[in-house]
């Protein structure tokens, strides 16, 4: 495989998920912006993509496989078909392939450009786009274990990556895919909370999100398990504790439980069907 520095990597789509990775790889300097090229069908993409990495967009599929080692498949999957197809007879043994693609299994893929190829499924979440990133990736095909690495370090420039097994890739979707949208609410509760005690709501945001965001970083970074944290924060008949009570009483964790859960279980229907 090519080494970082001599990378070149294209991007099949070029929407939003695809711009804040082409970023990241920029940004951190994983690979130079003139190494990197993107298509999509639609001209504002592709406009989008130029102007906010400076990276080369072309019109056709086939000038972004000719000049690409890795590519990243990031078109819708009611598209992926159609792309597929017309891939099969342009890639070469030098092409890492890699889908952001909810919901298709790396067997649509080996059918597809057959089990020769190396491939990758990779399960990001919208935090990419302010390089907060939770990936979970899987490979098939023929990728090699040099594949792997190469992939985790490429997603860790706008995240966190953790290679798993696929069939584990629904529950990744059900925790960091989906889990956006719960913490969206959780924040908005807290939020709508303060305000009810008085809280102008703009404060009340702003102090809501900042906390979500200072007990994660605690969470990371120390080590410790949020069970410890949560008990350093608990005092005796405290404030702290009133409020645990309160959320115990509201069944919030086998809720947020049951939300993993559900959206895993919906996960594993769409890529059935």
């Amino acid at each position: 495989m090519t080494q970082s520095g001599n990378l070149t990597v294209g991007f099949i789509g070029a929407g939003r998920m695809a711009t804040a990775l082409a970023q990241g790889l920029i940004s951190a300097g994983f690979v130079s912006a003139d190494r990197v090229v993107a298509t999509d069908v639609v001209r504002a993409a592709r406009e989008a993509f130029a102007r906010q990495t400076s990276a080369r967009v072309v019109e056709s599929t086939s000038a972004v496989v000719s000049d690409s080692d890795v590519l990243f498949l990031a078109v819708k999957p009611q598209q992926m078909s159609q792309v597929l197809s017309s891939l099969s007879a342009m890639l070469e043994d030098r092409h890492l392939i890699i889908s952001i693609a909810a919901g298709l299994s790396l067997s649509v893929y080996e059918s597809a450009l057959g089990t020769n190829r190396r491939i990758v499924r990779v399960m990001p979440n919208t935090p990419c786009l302010v390089g907060e990133c939770a990936a979970g990736f899987a490979t098939g095909g023929s990728a090699t274990a040099e594949d792997s690495k190469l992939v985790e370090a490429m997603l860790t420039t706008v995240g966190v990556a953790v290679q798993v097994d696929e069939k584990l890739l629904d529950a990744v979707t059900g925790l960091s895919g989906s889990g956006p949208a719960y913490v969206y609410q959780i924040i908005e509760a807290l939020s709508d909370g303060a305000v009810r005690v008085g809280l102008p709501r703009d404060i009340a945001t702003k102090l809501a999100a900042q906390t979500l965001l200072g007990a994660a970083k605690m969470v990371l970074e120390t080590g410790q398990h949020p069970g410890e944290l949560k008990d350093a924060v608990t005092s005796p008949g405290g404030t702290t504790i009133a409020g645990i009570h309160a959320l115990e009483a509201g069944g919030l964790r086998g809720t947020l439980m049951n939300a993993v859960q559900a959206a895993t279980e919906r996960s594993k229907e769409l890529g059935a069907t």
